[in-house]
């Protein structure tokens, strides 16, 4: 808060000392209580209003919060939003599936069909691959679907950007709740990282080469006191 001025307190002693050593009177008395008034009451004035900005202050900002939040639109990304980001994901979880199911049935199929009837297996691996066809075209539904949910996250995250810069937010040390603190353990522990994207983790190349190095010879001293030592 603003310092208030003391100039109240200057006129108090500035009055007091023009009264030198004499008596005090009954209207030096009175005097001294109207000084006293009048400046208290110019000193209470200035601490109204500097409380009065500072609450003003503090009105505005939450007024502008009350906005910001408003921004962020809190109740549309909970019961629209996010769960219709959820149903889509959901939705491409069971189209993969059953495409994959579809492709490795046929597939075992055609790998256990007989062959020595060339027009019945040709008419048989003609139907399969057709099969096959119409479950690659998943992919289309699956991308359009997947194209929704990335829609979701931008908007997410322009409105949560938006608010962070609005508050002048930083980020907080620790954990939301004791079950993600235990959750994000438990992917330090087991080493749950994956599946990583193209270009980062392990390269194959190096796992291999690994492998690929000879193990090296154990050097011996030579000396059969030695060898027969470590029989002792």
């Amino acid at each position: 808060m603003k310092q208030v001025s003391t100039d109240h307190l200057d006129r108090i002693v500035q009055y007091i000392r023009t009264k030198g050593d004499g008596g005090v009177s009954l209207s030096d008395v009175v005097g001294l209580a109207e000084v006293t008034v009048e400046s208290l009451s110019s000193f209470f004035r200035s601490i109204d209003m500097s409380v009065y900005r500072e609450l003003s202050d503090i009105a505005a900002f939450i007024t502008n919060m009350k906005s910001e939040v408003g921004r962020l639109q809190p109740n549309d990304l909970k019961h629209s939003r996010i769960p219709a980001a959820g149903l889509e994901l959901d939705a491409i979880v069971k189209a993969t599936e059953k495409a994959t199911d579809t492709i490795m049935g046929a597939a075992e199929e055609l790998m256990a069909a007989d062959a020595s009837d060339h027009v019945a297996y040709k008419a048989m691996v003609d139907e399969r691959m057709m099969l096959i066809f119409e479950a690659c075209s998943f992919q289309d539904i699956t991308g359009q679907r997947v194209a929704k949910v990335i829609d979701t996250l931008k908007h997410i995250e322009a409105r949560v950007s938006r608010f962070a810069e609005a508050i002048n937010a930083a980020d907080a040390d620790g954990y939301l709740s004791e079950e993600e603190k235990k959750r994000e353990e438990r992917k330090m522990k087991n080493i749950l990282h994956g599946p990583q994207l193209s270009g980062e983790g392990v390269n194959q190349d190096d796992v291999d080469a690994l492998f690929d190095k000879p193990a090296k010879p154990a050097k011996s001293s030579g000396k059969q006191d030695d060898v027969d030592a470590l029989f002792k």
